[in-house]
């Protein structure tokens, strides 16, 4: 604190706003780092305050990816952006059969964000990060002008074990497909929350790389797995597809959708198989494993509605095969869609 004059009172102790100085790197910034992120985030490595983290050397293959999130609004039923943050990149690195271990998050705020909202997103971010066994080692702030935004980016390391091999181009002609549950419920919570509808949608927002280590530890040959995220199953299962050089067939009376989705899809003329998620997956293996995985998806609380819906074929692209016996291609979204979803 200065020398001279009353001491600042700490950002923890009063609701304050964001504004330039705390971006500068200077007394204002270190305030906000000690007082708020290092708060929340503690572990022995980012403790040290470090320019990078010195991580502990892997015994299997290290996994990376990196993510942004700028979903409006910042907080709805089920979630949060914070909460987002780690569940969006937690189960990246787990739809590679990796398991997650170490995040960073670089926060770009807008003045005018009150610090009272910054930090139930970053709790709720630490909170999450304990949930699925990750730390948060490094990070950054940086302020712009602005109306009171936040938008957060991460990077997430992973360990492979050796030998394994899941890739979207690993399926195999015969695999089933497999969904861990119903379809659209993330992208139907932030579209009701922007129209100020009463619904009872919860987004489904959730770290799935427990789900992935039952079926990792019980020895399943697992060629596959997608989290189902922007632009729902149907693209998802079309990027699937043209990865492999193969065709994907889906049973429409096996696709899990719930029935507010439903109703909200018929009222709206929305496709839920176009609608994001947040905490489901496509999980693609050899036929005759699929009932042991769907007996262990279902015992995982975030995987009780899962279903075989589907199965990889000679060919090439998406059919669905219709309630009514029919056959039809499945495509893509196209369009904008709901922006700002994640």
């Amino acid at each position: 604190y200065p020398a001279k004059g009353p001491a600042p009172l700490p950002i923890g102790e009063v609701n304050m706003k964001i504004e330039l100085r705390h971006g500068s790197g200077g007394e204002e910034t270190g305030r906000l780092i000690h007082e708020l992120f290092e708060k929340y985030f503690t572990n022995p490595i980012l403790d040290r305050m470090e320019d990078g983290a010195v991580l502990p050397v892997m015994k299997g293959h290290p996994v990376l990816t990196s993510d942004s999130f700028v979903v409006e609004p910042l907080f709805f039923s089920g979630g949060d952006i914070g909460k987002l943050s780690i569940c969006g990149t937690v189960n990246d690195l787990s739809s590679m059969g990796a398991r997650p271990l170490y995040l960073t998050a670089s926060f770009i705020l807008e003045t005018g964000l009150e610090t009272e909202t910054l930090e139930k997103v970053v709790s709720s971010m630490a909170e999450t990060a304990r949930e699925a066994g990750v730390s948060i080692v490094a990070g950054d702030t940086k302020v712009i002008e602005g109306k009171g935004g936040l938008y957060i980016n991460t990077a997430g390391i992973g360990e492979r074990a050796p030998g394994l091999a899941i890739s979207a181009s690993a399926m195999e002609e015969g695999d089933a497909v497999i969904l861990t549950g119903t379809m659209g419920d993330h992208h139907g919570t932030i579209l009701t929350a922007r129209l100020h509808m009463k619904s009872s949608l919860r987004s489904d927002c959730a770290p799935l790389n427990g789900l992935v280590e039952n079926l990792l530890q019980e020895g399943l040959t697992i060629h596959t797995i997608r989290d189902i995220t922007r632009g729902g199953l149907a693209t998802v299962a079309g990027e699937l597809a043209e990865a492999s050089g193969k065709a994907m067939e889906l049973m429409e009376d096996e696709i899990p959708v719930s029935e507010e989705i439903r109703e909200l899809s018929g009222i709206l003329g929305l496709d839920p198989l176009t609608m994001g998620n947040e905490g489901k997956m496509m999980i693609i293996l050899p036929e005759k494993e699929a009932d042991r995985a769907l007996a262990i998806l279902r015992s995982h609380p975030y995987g009780r509605q899962a279903s075989l819906a589907g199965r990889i074929t000679k060919g090439e692209g998406v059919h669905l095969i219709t309630a009514y016996g029919g056959k039809r291609k499945l495509l893509p979204l196209r369009g904008e869609g709901l922006p700002r979803i994640c």
